[in-house]
Parts: structure tokens; C-alpha cells; sequence
């Protein structure tokens, strides 16, 4: 179970490339600091909060906050990491519209004030290995999807250069290559690491080893999330259903606020699942049954495998027919 930040100083840091932005509770206002986000920007947050029962609560705004986070914990403050999204609605809810960094820091630090967020772990190093050559793969997996279109609209063309055919099929030939060594290195560690777990979710049909992989990725070894649900909303699989009082009825659509590409793999894991998921199957034909969208049945199906994989791997089973 994770632990809950005790601490009576929320201290809100809104992080960016170059720079972060600090607020520190003083009575009922808050001091504002500007810090370079570096060793030296990070000593003077140190020095900054010392003395102080402090928690230091950020977003987790792509590979930004890492740095900073690992330092303070290393340092033995505490650290919370929230979903960005969180802080969005906290302050939705507040109906707060000004934007600056100044306030941004402010409001997340009232963020933890009010909702006490769990306490940062750092991750274990292959945790971090895995995220960084997942981020290299999403990367090369763009670059392909660029030169395949360029090589499609190369060769419809009525003439085509044999220099610029060339050079796009050995960049393509190049970066497959690229791409299946680093899917091998993940897998590798997958399988130092998470052996068993992986066993554990390909055993369900409709996933694979891609998918697998993926999910232990982003899941931490299914560490990061306490209800399946939670990696569905990470994910950006949630149904969004649009209505308001009896009459005005919208389309159904699942909230895009997550990972694409793990997203679109998931996707494809779907048609295999209503054919060799006896669980997936009928559900995708109760919900046809019901007049949906062969669409929304399949990210229907989706859900259902993230539900059994996570069943699964926090319970350390092996999959069998049986009702999720």
C-alpha cells in the first residue's frame, strides 16, 4: 500500500526544461522562487526549505521532473509526483484561469495541501533503462511512418529518381534495424527482470509479446497502479460519454489523454482477442448484439484485456478461461 505524505509544508514546484518555479507556504501566502533547473538551482531549493516539515509536490511533466525529484529524495525530502491532469481539474474545479508559472507552482502546491498525494518512489534502474528505450523506439517507430509515406508518394509518381529511391529504402531498411535492436534489448531485460510476469500476460490470448512488453513498460512491473481502471485512464481508454438532460445525446469516445502508440498496439491485440478470448468474443458480440459501434466494441475488448492482464500479474497467475 502506498504511503501518504504526512508533511505540514506543501511546497509546489512547477518544472520546465530550463527552469523551475517554486512556492513556498509562508502563513497563508506563499514565497515565490525561480531556480535553474540544475545542481546548483537544486542546492538553493535545499537550502530554501531547510528546517522545514516539507513536502515537495510536482507534475510529472515528461523527463523534467526526474532529475529534481531523484535529488530531493536522495537528500531524504519528501517527493510527490502527480498526474498532471489531476492538477488541470483541481484547478478547474477552482475556476482558477490565470496561467503563469508563478500560479501554476501555487496551485500545486494547494493541490497538496488539500489532497495529500502519495509519496515518489524512485524507480529501479531497469524500470528506467525500459522507459528510456521505449522512448527511442516510439521515436524510430515515427521516423519509419515518415519515410514510408515519402517512399509511397516517391513510387506513385509517373518518374521516380533511382538516387531518391535509394536513399529512402536503405534509411527505412536502417531504421527497422535499429528498431528490432532496441525491442531486443527491451525484451531482454523484460526477461532478466520480469520473467514470470511476462509469462504470466502473454498467457492471455490476444497478447502478444509487443503488447506484453509494453504493458510491463508503463505499468512498472504492474507496481504503478492499484486498480486496473487507473491504467485504463492512464492509458487514455476511459469512454467520455456526452449528454445533457434528455435530449442532447452525443457519440460515445474514449478520453485520448494517454499513449498512443500502446494505445494503437492494444488496438490491433483486439482482433485476435474476439477470436481466441472466449471472455473478449462475448463481449464484442454482446455489445454488437446491442446496436454499438464495431469501433467502441473493440476498445470495449481492450479494456477487457487490460483487466485480465492486470488480474493476472497482481495476483501471479496464469490465465485461464474464466469471467473478469
Amino acid at each position: 500500500m502506498e504511503s501518504t505524505a504526512k508533511a505540514k509544508h506543501y511546497v509546489g514546484i512547477d518544472i520546465s526544461k530550463d527552469y523551475f518555479d517554486v512556492a513556498l507556504p509562508q502563513q497563508e501566502k506563499y514565497r515565490h522562487l525561480k531556480l535553474s533547473n540544475s545542481l546548483k538551482g537544486f542546492g538553493k531549493l535545499l537550502e530554501a526549505i531547510q528546517g522545514l516539515d516539507a513536502c515537495c509536490v510536482m507534475e510529472a511533466s515528461g523527463p523534467y521532473y526526474l532529475q529534481l525529484a531523484t535529488y530531493l529524495h536522495a537528500k531524504g525530502i519528501e517527493v510527490s509526483v502527480v498526474n498532471p491532469l489531476s492538477i488541470r481539474r483541481f484547478c478547474q474545479m477552482r475556476l482558477t484561469r490565470a496561467k503563469t508559472d508563478k500560479k501554476d507552482a501555487q496551485m500545486i502546491a494547494r493541490y497538496g495541501l488539500s489532497e495529500q498525494p502519495a509519496l515518489w518512489e524512485p524507480e529501479a534502474g531497469h524500470l528506467l533503462e525500459l522507459r528510456q528505450l521505449q522512448m527511442v523506439a516510439e521515436g524510430l517507430e515515427k521516423s519509419l511512418h515518415q519515410y514510408r509515406r515519402q517512399l509511397e508518394a516517391l513510387t506513385a509518381a509517373p518518374q521516380v529518381n533511382r538516387q531518391a529511391r535509394k536513399s529512402l529504402e536503405q534509411s527505412l531498411h536502417y531504421i527497422e534495424k535499429q528498431v528490432e535492436k532496441v525491442e531486443a534489448q527491451m525484451l531482454a531485460l523484460i526477461q532478466q527482470h520480469h520473467q514470470q510476469l511476462f509469462e504470466q500476460v502473454t498467457s492471455i490470448p490476444g497478447l502478444g509479446k509487443k503488447s506484453a512488453l509494453l504493458l510491463v513498460v508503463i505499468t512498472g512491473g504492474f507496481t504503478r497502479f492499484a486498480h486496473y481502471k487507473q491504467l485504463v485512464s492512464y492509458l487514455g481508454l476511459s469512454p467520455r460519454i456526452y449528454e445533457s438532460g434528455t435530449s442532447v445525446k452525443g457519440r460515445s469516445r474514449i478520453c485520448k489523454m494517454g499513449m498512443s502508440r500502446v494505445r494503437a498496439v492494444l488496438y490491433v491485440c483486439s482482433w485476435s482477442a474476439i477470436k481466441a478470448n472466449k471472455a473478449c468474443r462475448e463481449l464484442y458480440e454482446r455489445l454488437l448484439a446491442k446496436g454499438k459501434a464495431k469501433r467502441l466494441a473493440l476498445i470495449a475488448v481492450v479494456n477487457k484485456l487490460l483487466r485480465q492482464a492486470f488480474a493476472e500479474a497482481t495476483k501471479g497467475e496464469f490465465y485461464l478461461e474464466k469471467t473478469y
